[in-house]
């Protein structure tokens, strides 16, 4: 998908929305100047218990998420075909 950026007079970007959706504070990004284009490539860090539990708590809950019951008989089902193929 392409997007369309203004640069602002101080030379700030104007970014859709969909662009800033994307970006989280703290996140960095390797410019590399290519010909005539700006490619921007969001750097991968590891990330340490404390911010998987962040990200984690952010996350709205699984809309799909099955109940403890559903769990319980799909498991129930696992074994039972599996008892049956031995």
């Amino acid at each position: 998908m392409d997007f369309v950026i203004k640069v602002m007079p101080k030379g700030e970007l104007e970014l859709p929305d969909e662009i800033k959706a994307q970006l989280r504070p703290g996140d960095e990004y390797e410019v590399s100047l290519i010909e005539d284009s700006i490619v921007l490539k969001k750097i991968q860090k590891d990330l340490d218990i404390k911010e998987w539990f962040r990200i984690i708590e952010e996350l709205s809950p699984d809309p799909n998420q099955p109940t403890l019951e559903e769990i319980s008989k799909i498991v129930k089902k696992v074994r039972r075909e599996r008892r049956f193929k031995e």
